[in-house]
């Protein structure tokens, strides 16, 4: 009959439409990856007078092979091809890992492997670390799928998000290879390329305030920073948000909120302190650090997750925001606050969104009354 609204969209176009989105932080997880690593090589190298033959691991290696310098962060092609292998193994991992958890509850639950799993397994290694041990990238998917999806029944039934989740779960069970000291190059046996490290930008503004970023702010925005690899454009994630916002896919309510909750937040706590450095933070600085805007964008608006009501997606936002700012405000032991507040938030959604129904069922009935 008439009772249906039918258009061209379906669960394959929808995640589709997400990949495409994340192809400019994925192009800038490779180049990114690159450039912070033959930046630091670069002044190992100078520091200690080696030559690039004497830098270890198995990347370099292939670099070497390849033709390619390992010192040259100008050097765009070699950049691309450093970050990727970094990031292939880290994508190739959770896919296999991953993939195996769905195709095993697809088999027990007689039904056929859906497209869910396809932007689960580009999100989560777009949140980690370059360096990140592969086993702990296996395990972290596997909590994420597993707990944080098929035990609810699956794509579509789950209330928190996949790949936030495993995220969630490595960011407890191991915070050393999480968070602090992401770029870390193998250590050789004179332990020359030990001091190729170093703490993010949103890491070290917990420590020391604004002053102790030695980034400037347009940096920040367009990426140039240490931090996970797909985490670090402000711009990358907003051209992401352009896509998913024309297509219908993403909801700018929820994006908005996000935005405005963590303004309001920030400005209310500006000179809360005078001990804690990020009670003085700028709100500007808290959307380009971190991984703020990729969360705003990719995480907070997961269509299943997230609220379903106009007016709930404004609460929803606007509470995530929020809790950014406290988490990474109140308690800076935890500077990334996104990914907890997202996580809170999908708790959350489901009795946002009853409220908002309950509050437009009491306006309807009392004007039929």
């Amino acid at each position: 009959g008439s009772t249906h609204v039918r258009d061209g969209i379906d669960l394959k176009r929808l995640m589709s439409i997400v990949v495409v989105a994340l192809i400019p932080t994925i192009y800038m997880a490779l180049w990114n990856t690159g450039y912070q690593t033959h930046l630091r090589i670069e002044g190992i190298l100078e520091s200690q007078g080696l030559q690039p033959a004497d830098v270890p691991g198995w990347q370099a290696a292939v670099m070497r092979n390849l033709g390619l310098p390992i010192d040259q962060p100008g050097n765009w092609a070699a950049n691309v091809v450093h970050g990727a292998l970094y990031f292939l193994p880290i994508y190739l991992v959770t896919v296999a890992v991953g993939g195996a958890w769905e195709g095993l509850f697809a088999i027990v639950r007689r039904h056929e492997i859906n497209e869910g799993f396809l932007v689960t397994s580009m999100l989560f290694p777009l949140t980690l670390p370059a360096t990140i041990p592969l086993w702990q990238v296996a395990l972290g998917i596997s909590f994420g799928v597993v707990i944080g999806k098929e035990i609810f029944g699956g794509t579509g039934r789950n209330f928190l998000n996949p790949a936030l989740t495993a995220r969630a779960f490595l960011y407890f069970a191991y915070p050393a290879q999480i968070s602090g000291s992401i770029w870390s190059a193998p250590r050789s046996s004179e332990g020359a390329f030990d001091a190729l490290s170093g703490a993010t930008a949103l890491g070290a503004a917990a420590e020391g305030g604004l002053e102790s970023i030695e980034y400037t702010w347009f940096d920040c925005f367009m990426g140039w920073i240490q931090g996970s690899m797909g985490e670090t454009s402000v711009l990358a994630c907003l051209i992401g948000a352009a896509i998913l916002i024309g297509t219908g896919i993403g909801s700018w309510r929820i994006m908005s909120g996000v935005v405005i909750g963590a303004a309001v937040f920030s400005v209310a706590t500006m000179s809360a302190s005078d001990t804690n450095p990020m009670f003085g933070f700028p709100f500007t600085w808290h959307l380009v650090v971190g991984g703020f805007a990729f969360g705003t964008v990719f995480m907070a608006t997961d269509p299943v997750s997230a609220s379903m009501t106009r007016t709930g997606q404004w609460w929803y936002g606007a509470l995530i925001g929020a809790m950014t700012i406290v988490i990474r405000v109140v308690n800076p032991a935890f500077p990334e606050g996104i990914m907890l507040a997202i996580l809170f938030g999908n708790v959350f959604a489901p009795l946002i969104d009853y409220f908002v129904v309950q509050a437009n069922v009491k306006r309807r009935l009392a004007r039929v009354a």
